[in-house]
């Protein structure tokens, strides 16, 4: 047991119209299931709505719509990612959770140079994991701009 528990960090994986990203474990607050969200008039086509979390007025984002990969259709399978960057908390409406990725360093990498505005604006870096490449969501440019766009 050599391996050093502290250089390895955690993501929680999820789906979004079949592809896969993740978020550092860090900026979440918890993991809900699906409950319909209050649509408000004049906010992005992403924003789905809010709802009330004990007390708070939590904006919910369709992630898939924010990306541009088309609307999620809620369905009983669908969660709610609770995330916080700073002072700034929202929801994000995901197709499922699929697992705790436990990283060590060597499995991220930097994201590579891409021609589209996506992958800069809200993609942070990729992970190796097992056969895959998963993209890390750059939670702080979708929390922030939509709070604004929501405003």
């Amino acid at each position: 047991m050599t391996e050093n528990h502290h250089s390895t960090r955690e993501f929680i994986a999820f789906m979004v119209q079949g592809r896969q990203f993740c978020i550092d474990i860090t900026s979440i607050r918890e993991i809900r299931g699906w409950n319909d969200a209050t649509k408000l008039p004049h906010v992005p086509d992403y924003v789905v709505g809010v709802v009330n979390l004990r007390g708070t007025i939590l904006p919910i984002i369709d992630v898939s719509a924010r990306f541009g990969l088309g609307d999620c259709k809620p369905s009983p399978q669908s969660v709610v990612i609770v995330a916080q960057v700073g002072d700034r908390m929202a929801g994000m409406l995901v197709d499922s959770v699929s697992d705790i990725l436990q990283v060590a360093p060597d499995d991220i990498r930097d994201l590579p140079d891409m021609d589209t505005p996506v992958g800069a604006e809200y993609l942070r870096q990729v992970i190796l994991h097992e056969d895959a490449i998963i993209c890390e969501v750059l939670l702080e440019n979708i929390i922030s701009t939509t709070l604004q766009d929501a405003a």
